[in-house]
């Protein structure tokens, strides 16, 4: 573990240390009581993309709100630029720019209303950083007028990205940006990022796109409040060591179920039109297995050889997890 050096807060931009939450889930019947995190440790190097990957429920949004201390931890610590997140928080909301995964910004103000709210929040204006949202804020001009909450979502996001980067943010927390959004703005917002990153920004982006996770420099994946592997896209891929092969058919439920009752089969996920499966043996008998199926009412079956994703990687560690002693 890393110490608390000058030195540390000049190389990291945040850095996080055992940070735990837990908190009281009211359901119709009773209360449940919620591990939201569990000893999360990392650190955000100054200037880089860093993606936290994981479902809806893995914890991301609530390590967001800890992080922009919005939220306390149950225990651990959390340093933003060199400032302890909760002797000094407000510092901390001067230097950072939050953008939360449901829309937020005032719907009965129009997009420059909105900017200009924003701008003087932090004591600045919509001039004095408008090189850091021109992009941007050229695809909004023609609708600058117009009230936010008449925006498309695809619109809304660029509204609500430009009012967390107005006041010039060290550090840019994005919490699902592009949940909902079209594909075409989803690519767009990523070419965002990446220019903003250019103004020596570091952003912590959390998604639950598998694909997005191959546009950040490091991505840390989440499960049930905890961290399963921190590392570079690429290498996270290179450390998938068996050889994956893609299954399809037409009854893809019966298949799946089939799949997973075939000895040799060491994993199976569904994947979109195809099944993502793993063998036991080195060498698997492919042809067995397509006869295993055949005979099992699956005349129409491909099997071919693919590689493997960070969604493969995923659910392989999500399995290890599951099938560790113990567990």
């Amino acid at each position: 573990m890393i110490s608390s050096t000058e030195s540390e807060s000049v190389k990291y931009s945040v850095i996080c240390r055992s940070v735990s939450k837990r908190y009281l889930k009211n359901t119709p019947f009773e209360k449940i009581d919620v591990q939201a995190l569990k000893e999360i440790s990392f650190e955000v190097l100054c200037g880089e993309i860093f993606g936290i990957i994981g479902p809806d429920g893995a914890g991301k949004t609530t390590l967001f709100r800890i992080l922009t201390t919005l939220l306390l931890a149950d225990s651990g610590e959390v340093i933003i630029e060199g400032l302890d997140a909760v002797k000094e928080y407000k510092s901390i909301r001067n230097i950072t720019g939050y953008m939360p995964g449901r829309f937020s910004l005032y719907q009965d103000l129009s997009v420059e209303e909105n900017l200009n709210v924003f701008a003087k929040v932090f004591n600045s204006s919509v001039q004095e950083n408008y090189y850091l949202i021109e992009d941007i804020y050229r695809q909004l001009e023609p609708f600058k007028k117009r009230k936010a909450g008449q925006l498309s979502g695809g619109m809304k996001q660029k509204l609500a990205l430009c009012c967390a980067l107005i006041h010039k943010p060290k550090v840019l927390f994005l919490d699902e940006p592009t949940t909902g959004v079209d594909p075409v703005s989803r690519k767009e917002f990523w070419e965002m990022l990446e220019r903003l990153k250019k103004q020596k920004i570091t952003i912590l982006v959390s998604t639950p796109y598998m694909d997005e996770a191959a546009l950040c420099d490091r991505i840390a994946l989440i499960r049930d409040g905890r961290f399963l592997e921190i590392e570079s896209p690429g290498n996270i891929v290179k450390k998938f060591t068996h050889d994956m092969w893609k299954v399809h058919g037409e009854n893809m439920s019966k298949l799946l179920t089939d799949l997973r009752l075939y000895p040799d089969v060491r994993s199976c996920f569904s994947f979109g039109d195809s099944h993502h499966i793993t063998m036991k043996s080195r060498n698997p008998d492919i042809g067995r297995l397509r006869n295993f199926l055949i005979d099992r009412g699956h005349p129409s079956i491909e099997i071919e050889k693919g590689e493997a994703g960070i969604e493969d990687c995923f659910m392989e560690l999500t399995n290890d997890e599951r099938n560790e002693p113990g567990e």
